[in-house]
């Protein structure tokens, strides 16, 4: 079993069925393309360009990613790693490597960004603008991976084709994370997204503020009464209580969780916690539960 290089094709590999792995990350798309955004489309570009040459590995990889075959990702600057549960009792190890943009090449990328204000505008509210590609282009350096040589592909899989399906799997679910926060591509490219806001001008750093002095400690009360200062036996007049237009509206708001593990959506399970806590205010007020003073819940 060794590491694998470059890309090439070696068909002659016999399949097993992967060992069931537990906790693993699944893709959030059960069916259909992964990837809803232009550039998450564009990174599964590179891959599925292969099709042909990879022969069923980008489906068994599609696979692999979606029932949870994948343990743990981790995004760093130029570098993506990770560990595959395949068909053998130990992971396989997987790397994906891009090409840093050298310091000098950002600093023309930022140049560039800075022009038009629409760029830094965009990228503050977390959106990866439509036409960002032209100005890295400008300067003579690609944002995306344009062809697959401008990806290095590692697994310690015995399939000596590469990539494999578990770098297939793993590639597709960054191609999720893409979908959720856009920056990231930014990191493999060598600069967080802090540092481009910073450079941007969208972001100050501020000195952080000394505590207000304290100057008589109170013990806290632990009776519930005390502690919220009302008598919890007495219902407040509260007016009209309709519940909000939109369930879980925040938690949309900011997107689905990093590489999210369970069988739910994470944002499917948000709207249905929040929908039972929107229901549950509302029995409370009507009168219809009855407040417990005790440390259990309310009931």
């Amino acid at each position: 079993m060794g590491w694998n290089y470059g890309w090439h094709r070696f068909e002659r590999f016999e399949r097993k069925a992967p060992r069931a792995a537990k906790g693993g990350i699944k893709a959030q798309s059960q069916r259909g393309q992964f990837g809803q955004s232009w550039w998450a489309k564009r990174w599964i570009a590179v891959l599925e360009a292969m099709g042909d040459e990879l022969g069923g590995r980008l489906s068994r990889g599609r696979s692999y990613a979606r029932n949870g075959q994948v343990l743990n990702i981790e995004i760093t600057k130029g570098r993506v790693t990770a560990e595959v549960q395949g068909s053998r009792p130990k992971p396989y190890k997987v790397s994906i490597a891009v090409d840093q943009i050298p310091e000098a090449g950002w600093k023309k990328v930022i140049e560039a960004l800075s022009r038009q204000a629409i760029f830094a505008a965009k990228l503050m509210a977390g959106e990866m603008p439509q036409d960002i590609e032209a100005p890295f282009a400008e300067c003579g350096v690609p944002l995306l991976p344009m062809r697959r040589q401008d990806l290095k592909t590692e697994c310690s899989c015995p399939d000596y084709s590469n990539p494999c399906k578990h770098v297939a799997a793993v590639y597709y679910l960054i191609g999720e994370e893409f979908d959720r926060d856009p920056f990231l591509i930014f990191r493999l490219r060598g600069m967080d997204r802090d540092d481009i806001l910073k450079q941007l001008g969208g972001r100050t750093a501020t000195a952080p503020q000394p505590a207000p002095r304290v100057e008589e400690t109170q013990p806290i009360p632990l009776e519930a009464a005390a502690f919220w200062g009302v008598d919890l036996q007495t219902r407040p007049e509260v007016g009209s209580l309709q519940p909000p237009p939109v369930a879980a509206a925040l938690p949309k708001r900011l997107g689905s969780f990093p590489f999210w593990r369970a069988e739910e959506r994470f944002l499917d399970a948000m709207e249905a916690i929040y929908t039972a806590a929107s229901d549950r205010a509302e029995k409370v007020v009507a009168g219809s539960v009855v407040h417990n003073t005790s440390h259990d819940a309310v009931e």
